[in-house]
This record gives C-alpha cells, structure tokens and sequence, in this order.
C-alpha cells in the first residue's frame, strides 16, 4: 500500500512539473513572442493625410530627414512612442512621423496602432505652448547673429558669414533641429508642401519663414501687372510680427539685422508659412 502511495505522489509530481514547463515560457521564448508582434506591425500600411516631417528620431527636437507628400502609402515598422511611428517611405527611406490622425491614416491588421505598452489610447497632439516656445528659441538664436556680415553664396558649414537663405537655414537646424533645404526657393517650395503658403501679410505668424521676388523699385507702379505667381523667389526672411523683418540681404544694411516689413519688402512679398507645426 504505501508504494502504491508513492507511485501515486511521484506521478501527480512530474504531472505538475510537465504543466508547469508548458504554461511558463522561457526567456528565449518571451522573446519570439514578442518578435512575433513586430512581424505583425509590419503588415501595417499608412497613408499620409497632410505632409509630414520625416524625423530621423522619434523627437520633435530630431533632425528632419525629408518630409512625406499627401497621398504617399510608407511601410509601419513599428510603433515607437505613442507620439510615431517608425515608417519606411515608397523610395526606401527609414524614418519616424507623427502618429496623429491629422498627418497618417493607418490600415492593415498588425498591432503597430496601439501604443507599446498596449494601451489603446490615443497620442495626444504636440502642444502649441511647445510650438511657440520652440519658435521663440529660433528667433533668439537668430538674434545673437545680429551683425554678422553678409555674402553671397556663403559657406552652410560656417556661421562666419551667411546670405539669406543660409541663415534661416541654420537658425531652424541649431534652434530646432529642422534642416530646410540650401536655397530660398528650395525653402519656398518645402513651406509649400509640408505647410501650406499664406499670400496675405495678414496671416502671417511670429516665426513664419516669408519669401520674396526681386526689387523692382520703391514706388507701387513698378509692380504693378506682375503676376506673382510666376514670379522666382530671390529672398527669404524670417517674420517677427509687428511689421518686422529678421534677415540679411547686404553688408550695407549692416549683415543680419532686422528691418521694418514696409516700402518695397511688402511690394516684393509673394507668400509665407510656417516651419514648425
């Protein structure tokens, strides 16, 4: 009787063993599964809705990589933060953009829609205390280049010397971490897509990058009949409000400084708009 009692024990013992092995997973096992979940947030599709920046983090502070055109299909690769997803662009491209609703529209079955930690909350919009202190940042750091000379032309790996365009360029990088393309017309072109243009000086915002046609005179008769929509732009300057321009356009204005938006800088004007958003 008492081996048959053992036999029993010893039996209900390995049962509880074998149980035990199959309902615990091993760390390697952990692992798979958790592998497993990214394969599935790669069968995940989004469709830009607005034209986004292309970070190369996933921060608003991350250099911008590029930006994602309206109507443009990226592979999800997974989902970052509850702020990104990390995206790989019809030209094989990898990058992080914005997960709000406002910018992609997310399709396909995988779990890259639902933030890491599993909760189905959705991302919280960039606030716009963070937008206006961000442009605040620029604009002093535009500041304390008051009086540096200007030169056409200049060298974009020095702050020595800047033209027009090289300096709204480094001011958005080392403020911000937005790298605008080299040229004005290049920046015109890139407020466009990613942010739309205003045409009226009305709409413009502290902070807007605003671009400008070339001179033609100080008296509103040299502009008149000109179409300015096919005009080139051959300048580019950063609006502070108030009527007030911060640019630089020549050594005898004296380099970097800002200048009243008034006379022929409103006859010349063509459109602004925003970087940040």
């Amino acid at each position: 009787m008492i081996n048959i009692k053992k036999s029993l024990l010893g039996c209900l013992l390995l049962s509880a063993a074998i149980s035990a092995a199959v309902i615990i997973p091993t760390g390697h096992e952990a692992q798979a599964a958790s592998a497993s979940s990214q394969v599935q947030a790669q069968g995940q599709v989004g469709v830009i809705q607005a034209s986004v920046n292309l970070r190369d983090k996933p921060s608003l502070s991350s250099n911008v990589l590029g930006y994602v055109k309206k109507g443009e299909t990226v592979q999800i690769l997974e989902k970052s933060t509850a702020y990104y997803y990390k995206v790989k662009t019809s030209s094989g491209k990898v990058g992080y953009v914005s997960t709000r609703e406002k910018y992609i529209a997310v399709k396909g079955t995988g779990s890259a829609s639902q933030p890491s930690t599993g909760s189905s909350e959705a991302a919280p919009p960039v606030s716009a205390e963070n937008t206006n202190a961000m442009i605040e940042k620029v604009i002093q750091t535009g500041m304390k280049y008051l009086g540096t000379p200007y030169e056409f032309g200049s060298n974009r790996n020095t702050t020595t010397t800047f033209d027009c365009s090289d300096f709204t360029r480094q001011i958005f990088k080392e403020a911000a971490g937005v790298v605008l393309p080299a040229d004005s017309r290049q920046q015109g072109s890139w407020v466009k897509e990613n942010s739309g243009a205003v045409y009226s000086t009305d709409q413009l915002k502290r902070g807007d990058l605003v671009f400008f046609m070339s001179y033609r005179g100080s008296s509103a008769s040299a502009y008149q009949g000109v179409d300015k929509s096919s005009q080139r732009i051959t300048h580019v300057a950063v609006y502070l409000g108030d009527g007030k321009l911060l640019h630089t356009y020549s050594n005898q204005a004296g380099g970097v400084t800002v200048s009243d938006f008034s006379n022929s800088w409103k006859l010349r004007f063509l459109y602004g708009g925003s970087v940040l958003k």
